[in-house]
């Protein structure tokens, strides 16, 4: 058939298929794109020596290079390719690349393991994260069963990984939400050692965000979430861990419909704004984190009498040793003896436990001589409930010696410090026993004039030291209620009839019998530095007192030292005033501070309008007429900054109209006399002025002849 333009011949037909035929061998061939197969150049000059054109009529390319490195599309768009006829959009690729794998022959001479594809070998990935949240739990956990702060500190610190830490205060307190008040405490006193010392104040804030912005998923599992975080948040602030600032700043950061949100709410207006808010806050969740002694008492009365039903030693020693009070066992030792003179029957059991104790070193002979020396103190009021008290004591002990469990020289040094060898013993006996009487009416019925008036009528102001010392060893061992009960008193007296060496030898005395007084109440350390600081800020005693009670103390004794060193660093401490005030929930001790207030108000009201009427009734109706040594005090302050003698004036009406007492003037006076050195620092001339007042009260009539004038310095 001849040829026509646009036809290819039956030749050019069979070139052409024998032409891709090459290309098709070419393109599946591993060899390098280097080597050419002539075969297949021969076929491209055939080609583009016969001019072959395109089938449909199109003209072929002008060479057979050129077709190589033009490409036309399906839409008619040409399309520049890569050199070698590589990449470029809507290509296939070098004309001899493959997708065949290659496989290498280890047995290859040449074989190199470098080449060997990576194989993935399917092993457990470890999250660091994971495994440090799971070290956390097991921490908080173990402190919730023991309660040692300092070692859950240390292992925390351990941990390392300080990125994590945030992480450590929302686990912590998300635990801890959803147990007790008993754990919610722990946690919080726990709080307070990470501040600064584990975790930065940064990552606490960062760990209280995340509480709150996850506070909807806590819910779900937790329904009080709301008022219990916000409670913590207030603790944080309370606590000093986390700035008041950190509630404004995250809520703008959360909305309002969310839980989160809420309980900064909650925090901000239910806790931190209440009255008295401190307090409430600290308090809420019972304010410690170990056992009372009320609750010691209970289960040491509890086992006993278990151990007297059933007369299984092994098991009345475990549960004595679960106690984990060692220091406390002479409580044991002490209600044991008792039992066995109310059940004469239960006495051989009884003995039996003491002596095993003993033998096990359980109980260590100091606490069993302690527990005996109790009760040799005792006996005599045990003796009007039990008549045979004295009598079954005074055949147990030789018992007890005689097996070897109670050391004798030691009992008998104990019992000699107790016993009365004179007149004068008698007598100190004797007051000791009235006013307790006393003390205990007192807490009943809060009347303090009644007590000053009882203490009058005992004509012993030598004793006064020991009245002091007896009110608050009876105080220290009672509710928060009496404590602050105790406090105002002491105020009271330091007014009417104590002097500041009775408050200081008093003081002297509870410290010197610190260790023995702990042996009762497990917190009388802390409990003193409480009533030594609140001493202080009630004017009791001037900070340098403490100073000369540390002096007094014998060299010995360090525990008495420690607690001066306690109450001066609660002195120290931001917002120390507020905090001890309310230290054992205000109560009586609230109107005080309330007075001073008042009292402070009504003489600047008195400065500017110089009404003395108005100024005296206001003054009478305070109804705190042993305290108005405060008027006395605050009066000759204000004279000695305004520089105006009309506060003269205003105790002259006092005194004249019977209001303040020369008890209370002279109590005021003498506070200011107290005072002078740090006040001078403040006022240049305080102490020209307060000798020009003292004079002039000497020449009214205002004070005590025993009153003196400030030593000339």
């Amino acid at each position: 058939m001849a040829s026509s333009e646009g036809l290819l011949t039956e030749e050019q037909r069979e070139m052409l298929d024998i032409q891709q035929q090459n290309v098709e061998v070419l393109s599946s061939s591993p060899k390098s794109p280097t080597l050419k197969s002539p075969r297949a150049k021969s076929s491209s000059v055939f080609m583009s020596e016969h001019r072959v054109k395109a089938p449909g009529g199109g003209k072929a390319s002008t060479a057979g290079i050129a077709v190589r490195h033009v490409r036309r599309t399906h839409s008619g768009k040409h399309i520049r390719v890569k050199k070698d006829g590589a990449g470029g959009k809507g290509t296939w690729g070098k004309l001899l690349d493959t997708d065949v794998e290659s496989h290498l022959d280890r047995k290859d001479p040449n074989y190199d393991s470098g080449e060997e594809p990576y194989k993935l070998v399917g092993t457990a990935v470890s999250d660091p994260l994971e495994d440090y949240k799971k070290s956390v739990v097991s921490i908080i956990e173990e402190y919730f069963s023991t309660g040692d702060v300092e070692v859950a500190a240390s292992d925390l610190k351990e941990l390392g990984s300080t990125e994590y830490h945030p992480y450590i205060i929302k686990r912590l307190v998300s635990m801890a939400m959803d147990r007790h008040d008993k754990e919610k405490e722990m946690t919080s006193v726990l709080l307070s050692a990470l501040y600064a010392d584990v975790i930065n104040p940064t990552q606490i804030s960062q760990g209280f965000y995340m509480l709150v912005e996850s506070a909807d998923d806590l819910a779900v599992d937790i329904p009080d979430t709301v008022d219990i975080l916000a409670l913590f948040i207030a603790r944080a602030v309370v606590d000093d861990i986390l700035p008041p600032a950190f509630i404004a700043r995250v809520r703008k950061m959360l909305p309002e419909s969310s839980k989160g949100f809420k309980v900064l709410q909650t925090a901000e207006k239910s806790y931190l704004s209440a009255p008295h808010h401190a307090e409430l806050v600290e308090k809420r969740w019972g304010g410690s984190t170990q056992f009372t002694v009320e609750e010691v008492k209970k289960r040491i009365a509890d086992l006993l009498r278990e151990y007297v039903e059933s007369g299984d030693t092994v098991e009345a020693c475990r549960c004595i040793r679960q106690l984990e009070v060692p220091f406390f066992y002479h409580e044991v030792v002490k209600r044991a003896l008792v039992l066995a003179m109310e059940m004469r029957s239960a006495e051989p059991l009884i003995l039996k436990l003491l002596k095993e104790a003993a033998e096990e070193g359980l109980i260590s002979s100091s606490q069993m001589v302690k527990g005996f020396s109790r009760m040799t103190e005792s006996i005599d009021d045990l003796s009007l409930d039990i008549p045979s008290a004295k009598t079954s004591f005074q055949s147990i002990v030789p018992r007890a010696i005689s097996e070897g469990w109670l050391d004798a020289s030691s009992l008998k040094a104990s019992g000699e410090d107790g016993q009365a060898n004179g007149p004068d013993d008698e007598k100190l006996k004797q007051y000791k026993k009235q006013i307790v009487s006393i003390i205990h009416e007192y807490f009943l019925s809060d009347d303090i004039p009644e007590l000053i008036q009882s203490l009058e009528d005992l004509g012993q102001p030598e004793f006064n030291p020991i009245f002091l010392k007896k009110l608050i060893t009876l105080a220290m061992d009672r509710k928060n209620k009496e404590k602050e009960m105790a406090s105002v008193l002491l105020s009271a007296l330091h007014i009417e009839i104590f002097s500041t060496e009775d408050i200081v030898n008093g003081f002297v005395m509870l410290l010197e019998s610190s260790e023995d007084t702990a042996l009762d109440i497990l917190d009388a350390s802390n409990e003193l530095a409480l009533f030594l600081a609140r001493a202080v800020i009630d004017d009791v005693l001037a900070p340098l007192n403490l100073e000369e009670i540390s002096n007094k103390l014998p060299p010995n004794c360090s525990s008495g030292t420690e607690t001066i060193c306690t109450a001066q660093s609660l002195l120290h401490a931001r917002h120390a005033g507020e905090r001890i005030l309310r230290c054992w929930g205000g109560g009586t001790g609230w109107a005080v501070e309330d007075a001073k207030d008042k009292i402070q108000k009504l003489l600047e009201e008195f400065e500017s309008s110089g009404v003395l009427n108005e100024a005296c009734q206001c003054i009478r109706d305070l109804g705190m007429p042993f305290f108005n040594h405060e008027v006395v005090k605050k009066a000759l302050v204000m004279a000695m900054e305004k520089k105006n003698d009309r506060m003269l004036d205003l105790l002259q009406e006092c005194f004249n109209e019977g209001l303040i007492t020369i008890n209370q003037m002279t109590k005021g006076f003498g506070r200011i006399k107290d005072g002078l050195e740090d006040l001078a620092l403040d006022i240049p001339n305080a102490k020209d002025k307060f000798t020009f007042y003292l004079e002039h009260a000497t020449e009214k009539g205002w004070l005590l002849p025993a009153f003196g004038f400030p030593d000339a310095s």
